[in-house]
This record gives structure tokens, sequence and C-alpha cells, in this order.
């Protein structure tokens, strides 16, 4: 008898699995040799020709080694949150073997007759309002509300956010956290460098004379100086970026979608006000995985649906619709450095709760919860079913 196989082993999706199924990535894992490089090699110049020389320019000892210090214990800090948020199972929803056996106002004796498939809606209740969902015919599951289908990674992630290449896995539901603190502490990592090497700059000018003759003793600085603002102004502007989508309770995926639909003026059913939306990110317990993937698969009979087999219409996805996909998931994470620069310049602070005086809310601004609406959905089904 053949050993069964762990779930890792047997896995749908995408993703890639290292120490036996314990840390799960995404299939463009390799893009975090990319990230490692961008954020050590820096490091790495500022340690050894910026501040082990700037130690030496305090006459208290302990002051200028406190900066080497500081910024090595900061870069570990900021990896070990890059790999949390890179090794994490972001939320994936277990897919099933067989269609859902029963549906709330669906006559699945009457499909037997006809042909009928499953309908690709169904409504819930979300904060007392109507929320539709859609099904998801990979994945054989009604998504829960604000999960979506990743293309890059093939599975439904709940509360997906977007598809980050940098970190090369989703960013939803179970890693959101670890992914915004990485941002943010790495925007913070880029001030200190940058302030660091300003600081070194500055004391070579008061014993050189002049900022040309201490640029040619520490050209390191200048090349840091550069370097940082550079990554300052992506990284902070995703910081911002993100910090305005927190406080109205909203995921880069919805911003995106709901922007390019109707304009701005939407209802979102999930937002509780901005004090409320800050805890459910930073102070909200983190759910265990739904998928334990290094537990044991057993082959056993299919299951049949209560009252006969309903049928469920197979939708073939063809090459160029699936590439055009993947693409609309890596565009977002893509953009958000586009969105960072954009809200560099911008003032995020006007995220003041709603009122109680609401126009009344219309039945489309509801379906889906935020943006992903009707005209969504039967634009998006003549394309793919994937979403």
């Amino acid at each position: 008898m053949a050993k069964p196989k762990r779930l890792y082993q047997s896995w749908k999706g995408n993703n890639k699995f290292l120490l036996g199924g314990r840390l799960i990535f995404g299939p463009d894992a390799k893009s975090l040799i990319i990230t490692f490089t961008l954020i050590l090699v820096p490091v790495v110049i500022f340690c050894v020709f910026v501040a082990s020389n700037l130690a030496h320019k305090f006459t208290a000892g302990s002051i200028g080694y406190a900066i080497l210090v500081l910024a090595v214990v900061f870069t570990i800090y900021v990896l070990f949150l890059l790999l949390s948020t890179s090794t994490k199972d972001p939320g994936i929803v277990p897919r099933n073997s067989h269609p859902p056996e029963e549906v709330s106002g669906y006559d699945s004796s009457a499909s037997i007759d006809v042909g009928k498939p499953l309908p690709r809606t169904k409504e819930i209740i979300v904060n007392g309002l109507p929320v539709r969902v859609k099904y998801c015919e990979t994945c054989m599951l009604y998504r829960p509300p604000r999960c979506s289908h990743c293309s890059v990674c093939n599975n439904c992630v709940e509360r997906f956010d977007h598809h980050c290449p940098w970190v090369g896995q989703c960013i939803g539901k179970r890693n959101y956290r670890c992914f915004f603190l990485f941002i943010s502490s790495t925007a913070l990592l880029c001030v200190y460098v940058f302030s660091m090497s300003a600081l070194y700059l500055k004391l070579l000018v008061d014993d050189c004379g002049t900022v040309w003759k201490a640029v040619k003793v520490s050209p390191a600085s200048v090349a840091l100086m550069a370097y940082c603002f550079v990554s300052l102004w992506f990284v902070g502007g995703l910081t911002g970026f993100h910090l305005y989508l927190i406080s109205r309770n909203q995921t880069t995926y919805e911003n995106f979608r709901h922007r390019g639909l109707r304009g701005d003026n939407r209802i979102n059913v999930y937002y509780r006000g901005c004090m409320n939306s800050f805890v459910e990110v930073f102070c909200s317990k983190i759910e265990p995985s739904k998928n334990n993937f290094r537990g044991y698969v057993h082959e056993g009979a299919s299951k049949t649906s209560k009252g006969g087999n309903v049928q469920v219409t197979e939708v073939d996805i063809s090459d160029e619709d699936r590439r055009v996909k993947v693409e609309d998931d890596l565009e977002i994470g893509d953009d958000l450095m586009k969105i960072s620069q954009r809200r560099n310049s911008q003032d995020i602070g006007d995220i003041r709760g709603r009122g109680s005086d609401r126009s009344p809310i219309s039945r489309s601004e509801l379906d889906f919860g935020f943006g992903l609406e009707s005209q969504f959905s039967s634009r998006s089904e003549s394309r793919h079913s994937g979403w």
C-alpha cells in the first residue's frame, strides 16, 4: 500500500514549499533574492564606510558604536518581517473536491432535469447589509466576503489585498500586518541611513572646509543619501497609501477595482470607523491557517450531493484569458509603486469617520461588498471564471 502524500506534496496551487511544508512561498519566490540584495547591500556599505568612521567622530565612543549596532539590529528586524510576510499562509481558502451540495434558495433537483448550473452568486449578510459573493469554478466554493482568486498563486485568498512581486507572495488576511510593518520599517531604515550619512558628511565638511573635499573623502555617503532618497520615495509613499487604506478598511484590490468602475463615492459595508479599522489590523488576533500543509491526504471515494449530482458549468479558460488575469494581478503589485509616488504629494490626513447623514444605499452599491458589483461580475465572467 502506497504511503499517503502530505497536503503540500499534492497541492494544486502554484505555491512552493520548504522544510517539509512548514514554509509556503508564492511561485515567484526568487524575487526575494532581489529584495534581500536591495536591503543588505546599502546597509553593508553604510556600516563599513559610514557608521564605522562615524563612531570615531564622537568623543564618547559608546554613542558612535550605538549608531552601528542600531543599523544592524534594525536591518535584522526588517529582514525578519520580510521573511514572515513571504513564508506565511496569506489566508488561503481550502478548495473543495466537489461542488457545494446545497445552496440557499436554489432547487438542486431542478438542475438535474434541465441541466441548470449552480448560481454564479449568492447573497449573504455583512454588518446587517446584503452582500453578494461569487462562486469560484477553480476552487469549487463560494468565496467568503473580500476573498478573491489570485491567478499568480492559483488560490482563493481571504481579504485579498494584492500579489506582491517584491516579497513573492500574496498579501491577505494573515500576512497583511507583517507586510505593512515591513514597508513602514523599511521606510524608517531609509530615513535612518540617510540621516546618519548626512551627519557624517557634515562633520567631514567641518573638517575639510568644503563640500567637494568632503565628498572626495566619503563618496559612499553621497551615494547612500541618493539611494535612500529614491527608495524612500517609493516605500514611504507606499506606507502612506496603506495607512489611507487601513483608515478606510479597504484593500488594494478593492481600491483599484472600485476606482475603475464608478468613481470615488461608493459605500463600503466593511467600514466601521477609522479607529476600529486600525484596531482590526494591528490588534486583532491572527487566525490560524485553514490548511494543514503537513497533514496527510487520504484518497477516498468521491462524494455525491444530496438529491443527485448537481451540474456545474465547466468554463474553458484560454491561455490568452489566463495570461490577462495573471497580468492584472501582477499589475496591482507593480502599480503600488506608482501609487506611492502619487500619494507622497497628496494629503492623506482626510480620514474622517462617516456621519449618519448618508444617502440611501442602492442595491448595486452593496453587490460584492465594495465596488465589485454586477457590472464588474458580468464583465469578468465573459473573460474568465477564475476571478
